[in-house]
């Protein structure tokens, strides 16, 4: 899921690692919380900016993660030849698509007969980086154009539509099938255009490069940063181009925020990235000389956060069983068929906002000393090959 370089840029590991960190209150959110059993916390009718922004803040995760794992193949491409780098992506993507099904699948459902198999963000970074794997062997600049194209422009393919055609639900349109055993499989996060988020990632790896001036780079990351911000509130507010589902006049603030500030996701529409990214740039723009306990503290998490992202999902999965035997519910309604908020049995089940937020606390707190010792294993067994898997 990670790619570790040889010097790592810290501002990267810390942004990775704020990422997923906020990542995990959304899947705890997803588990624990009443409401969302009942509706979706990013519908303006019905939702609260509480509850909203508690989804909001999640949304940067996806597509920051992807674009930063571009930069990191960037950068141990610069110890490997390029086929040498090709094999590295093939296999990764490879072991990731695995993963997904398998590993992640179960620890979302606890179901041995896998009902349900979700094709998320994982499987997402699994298929773009075997096409990266191929891309890298383009000039920069193709890459590059490559990227700008799909993401600026993949918006004009949200009319078409070919129903009952899997392929094409694995390009660009959220589907689920139904499986010959009787389960079902959703194509959560198409390909496009999440692998040209990986591919400009690789492409801004160069920006990172020792030779490369850091105040000529912190000034370009927060121009492009403030100018995607700034297209997205245009597109957005004019609902020309860019997303799908435009956003609507409820007559209400907090309605009109929701709405406003909720581009689609299921695939990513160029508004959501141009308000997801943008935020990354500037991040990574001001971010450099950042020190401290604080920056240490989220760096432990953006060093390792493949092995986090496994732990995290299992944990709050048990930590959601004991809550459903506790409340009366039963152990067994956690082991899941569907998606945990579609599940009838659990109408009724959860707790509130604070609550959830205690358990992230919690989640987080448990999981530092872990993910910190697994840090400082892989740092000093750099020549186990199978660490880099992890």
């Amino acid at each position: 899921m990670a790619i570790i370089p040889k010097v790592r840029i810290k501002s990267i590991d810390v942004l990775k690692g704020l990422v997923m960190v906020i990542m995990a209150l959304d899947h705890i959110r997803d588990f624990i919380h009443f409401p969302a059993f009942f509706f979706d916390p990013a519908d303006p009718e019905q939702s609260t900016l509480p509850i909203f922004f508690t989804r909001f803040i999640t949304h940067f995760c996806a597509p920051i993660f992807c674009f930063l794992a571009g930069t990191s193949a960037f950068m141990v491409g610069k110890r490997k030849s390029k086929n040498e780098l090709s094999n590295f992506l093939l296999k990764r993507g490879l072991w990731l698509i695995f993963i997904e099904i398998v590993i992640i699948n179960f620890g979302w459902f606890f179901d041995v007969y896998f009902k349900t198999i979700v094709l998320g963000v994982i499987w997402s970074l699994g298929i773009s980086m075997i096409i990266l794997a191929v891309l890298i062997h383009l000039r920069r600049r193709l890459i590059l154009v490559f990227s700008l194209v799909l993401i600026f422009g993949h918006n004009l393919l949200d009319n078409i539509h070919f129903d009952g055609n899997m392929f094409w639900s694995i390009l660009h349109e959220f589907s689920i099938y139904n499986l010959f055993y009787g389960g079902k499989i959703a194509f959560v996060y198409p390909i496009i255009p999440w692998v040209a988020v990986m591919s400009l990632g690789y492409c801004f790896g160069s920006f990172y490069d020792k030779s490369y001036d850091g105040e000529k780079r912190k000034k370009i990351f927060n121009i492009i940063g403030f100018l995607a911000i700034v297209t997205f509130v245009i597109l957005r507010f004019t609902n020309t181009y860019g997303d799908p589902t435009p956003w609507k006049n409820y007559g209400l603030f907090s309605k009109n925020l929701i709405s406003f500030l909720n581009p689609s996701k299921y695939p990513p529409s160029l508004d959501y990235l141009l308000m997801t990214l943008g935020a990354a740039f500037i991040f990574l723009a001001n971010s450099e000389k950042l020190k401290g306990r604080v920056v240490d503290f989220f760096s432990a998490f953006g060093r390792v956060p493949f092995f986090y992202y496994i732990l995290h999902l299992y944990l709050i999965h048990l930590i959601a069983i004991f809550f459903a035997e506790l409340s009366g519910f039963g152990w067994q309604t956690m082991i899941l068929e569907e998606w945990v908020n579609d599940s009838a049995a659990l109408k009724g089940f959860g707790y509130t906002l604070w609550i959830v937020y205690a358990v992230w606390i919690g989640v987080i707190i448990l999981l530092y000393p872990i993910c910190k010792k697994f840090d400082n294993y892989k740092q000093n067994n750099k020549d186990k090959w199978w660490l880099s898997y992890l």
